[in-house]
């Protein structure tokens, strides 16, 4: 008699899966307030979301307890749950902790480094350089492309820095920031405005001009603070036109 090769009850595949389920499902509403499908003010429930989906509420329910703890939704008293304002003055706080570490990270970068040894940082530098310091005609005008490009770039450049800690903050406050700053790419003039920038801020560290390269990285990001501030605020206007 052959015994079943089917894990027992007690193994840890379906939970597995159920995990990856709640991550995407995250990802999923995540997008759909990013993109304003879910508008700020909107009510909804575990059911309706599982529905949509085709999950079940388990993940659905992991799901929001994490966007409620990242000031996403919050849960309603026997009535669902509602999609938050977007808090304006936290962006504003994440921005600001956000340039003090980039603009730390571009003073380490442009430090000195015995003459007989390569920069740690010099390879990272050439894979930047071949996306952002390429002719106007090899530029990418794909809106997401873009702006995962652009986050890959600010990561680097603070990871490359070679201060652990200080790299992972960076990640946190980039991860919390994503579902605005994606927004800044929504038009072509500011992907236009992106190469140029990137590409003195890498010419900059490049030539160990760390005053400079400091100050470039601020007032890139000063901007693209106030542009995705802007145009959040009109897409949730559309988005409510449109008839929510």
């Amino acid at each position: 008699m052959q015994t079943s090769s089917r894990p027992p009850a007690t193994a840890k595949v379906p939970a597995a899966a159920r995990r990856s389920r709640a991550d995407e499902v995250y990802e999923q509403l995540k997008r759909d307030i990013a993109e304003f499908s879910l508008v700020p003010g909107d009510r909804f429930t575990e059911n309706e979301i599982s529905e949509r989906l085709g999950v079940s509420r388990t993940p659905v329910r992991q799901a929001l307890v994490r966007l409620q703890q990242e000031g996403y939704v919050e849960v309603l008293f026997r009535s669902g749950w509602r999609v938050l304002p977007f808090d304006f003055a936290k962006f504003e706080q994440l921005y600001d902790l956000r340039m003090v570490l980039e603009t730390a990270a571009a003073h380490r970068l442009c430090e000195d480094a015995p003459s007989s040894q390569t920069p740690p940082h010099r390879a990272m530098l050439d894979e930047l350089a071949a996306i952002w310091l390429v002719p106007v005609v090899r530029r990418s005008t794909d809106t997401a492309q873009v702006s995962q490009w652009d986050e890959s770039f600010h990561c680097a450049l603070v990871e490359a820095a070679g201060n652990a800690e200080m790299a992972r903050v960076h990640r946190d406050v980039t991860e919390r920031i994503r579902i605005i700053r994606s927004l800044d790419f929504t038009k072509q003039a500011r992907i236009e405005a992106t190469y140029e920038e990137h590409a003195k801020i890498l010419k900059a560290i490049r030539a160990k001009r760390g005053d400079q390269a400091a100050m470039l990285l601020r007032a890139h990001i000063e901007t693209s603070q106030a542009e995705v501030r802007k145009i959040t605020l009109h897409q949730v206007h559309l988005a409510r036109q449109a008839g929510r």
